[in-house]
């Protein structure tokens, strides 16, 4: 892989032979990218012209040792580590015991450290929340908008005030909550209807006790699905979609852009306007323009770049002339944390037995990989394109699939909790 717009596609290369990939495939996949990887980087191991498999073996087998060392020097790295958290945390009740109150205990001092350090580093601007007239404005990650008159708690919520420079707000204090899943078992008799329930259909009966039915479309579908193409930067792929919504739309052909954030519908529209491509943005900051900017998104030629307001229950009404060129073309710039949203997005072009078009464009820096995977993605960018390129798009599949079981972890561990805290207060009503 290099660095170039080009999305990986096969080439020849003098070091990967059908040895090489017989080896691959059958079983050992996973240890030649530790070999080679560890080879190039630790050592600048350099294949030779004509070079296989059977040199990369011969390379690894005379160096064992050197990388036992370099894999005990990473468990010291690893205590290393340990240590400064133990220091971290000496240094903090030491000043909590210069300031007093509830900074002499140690649970509310590193609570309070820890949503410091939350604030500071995993909130970001533009992503998570915005800034609008000196507030601070939630953005909800699966609907794009705005969670009016919302707040994180735990204090969460003024130290983003505060690193914002914003008037910092009092706390509110919850008087009664209660769980998504509980209030809706409430009901007696609980149903509805969603284009994307399939991949939850386990959790669906688990919680709620519904089974998934699913009824096929009354028209033909006629959506062409294009191959993913994948990119080793983010500069990379916003270039090559630049191209493509340029191509598709001089042929007439109306594109939708779906992104994750609203940062990263701005930095699409910024390489748009660099390549002189007319276009429109949706998201939480034009909320209210939304209905003009959906009424004129199936347009011939429109070019829109939106969030996932774009997504669930919009329905983009195509133009009579675009049906005839191929209908509206959508375009995936990321892979959302559920794979659901990004089905939302897919199932707005060929609606009702129309034409139309999808495709994903995504890269090896994308945000989904940023707590599972980016390791790995830096070294795969050091691969040969052809053996980087299928890794890379199961490299991207399982992240998506760990960010899904993390999220249906913490609903069923929140359902848990809320079944406890029923048992310990019966006396506030009966159960669902």
């Amino acid at each position: 892989m290099s660095a170039s717009t080009t999305p990986m596609t096969p080439t020849a290369s003098v070091y990967t032979t059908p040895a090489f990939w017989e080896r691959l495939w059958r079983g050992s996949g996973i240890q030649f990218v530790v070999f080679f990887i560890i080879a190039y980087l630790i050592y600048g191991y350099q294949p030779q012209a004509g070079a296989s498999a059977d040199a990369l073996l011969a390379f690894y087998a005379g160096h064992r040792t050197r990388i036992l060392i370099a894999t005990v020097v990473s468990g010291f790295a690893v205590l290393n580590l340990l240590w400064f958290a133990a220091a971290l945390r000496t240094t903090l009740a030491e000043a909590g015991q210069e300031l007093g109150g509830t900074w002499r205990s140690a649970v509310r001092r590193e609570e309070a450290a820890r949503q410091a350090l939350t604030a500071d580093y995993l909130f970001k601007r533009d992503e998570h929340y915005l800034v609008a007239d000196g507030k601070i404005q939630i953005v909800d990650e699966y609907t794009g908008r705005i969670m009016a008159d919302r707040s994180w708690n735990e204090g969460l919520h003024q130290l983003i005030e505060f690193k914002e420079g914003c008037q910092v707000t009092g706390r509110k204090h919850p008087v009664a909550r209660i769980s998504y899943q509980r209030f809706f078992r409430r009901y007696r008799k609980l149903a509805g209807m969603t284009g994307t329930a399939r991949e939850v259909a386990g959790e669906m009966w688990s919680v709620y006790r519904l089974p998934v039915l699913s009824i096929p479309p009354n028209r033909p579908l006629r959506r062409e699905r294009l191959p993913d193409l994948i990119f080793l930067t983010q500069h990379a792929k916003q270039l090559a979609i630049a191209r493509r919504a340029k191509t598709l739309s001089e042929a007439g052909r109306p594109v939708l852009i779906g992104t994750r954030s609203v940062l990263s519908s701005e930095q699409l529209s910024t390489s748009l306007k660099d390549a002189g491509i007319e276009h429109v943005v949706l998201n939480a900051r034009q909320d209210r323009d939304e209905a003009q900017i959906i009424a004129q998104a199936g347009k011939a030629g429109r070019v829109t770049v939106a969030t996932n307001m774009a997504g669930r229950g919009v329905d983009i009404q195509l133009a009579p002339e675009t049906a005839a060129d191929g209908g509206l073309h959508v375009i995936l710039s990321e892979r959302h944390d559920a794979g659901r949203i990004d089905r939302q997005l897919e199932g707005r072009c060929a609606r009702q037995g129309e034409p139309g078009g999808v495709e994903a464009m995504l890269s090896l820096e994308d945000a989904i990989l940023e707590f599972s995977g980016r390791r790995i993605a830096r070294w795969l960018a050091l691969l040969p394109a052809e053996f980087a390129r299928p890794l890379a798009a199961r490299l991207l599949r399982h992240a998506q699939r760990s960010a899904e079981r993390i999220h249906s972890t913490i609903r069923r561990e929140l359902l848990r909790a809320d079944r406890k805290m029923g048992t310990l207060l019966a006396f506030s009503g009966g159960g669902e």
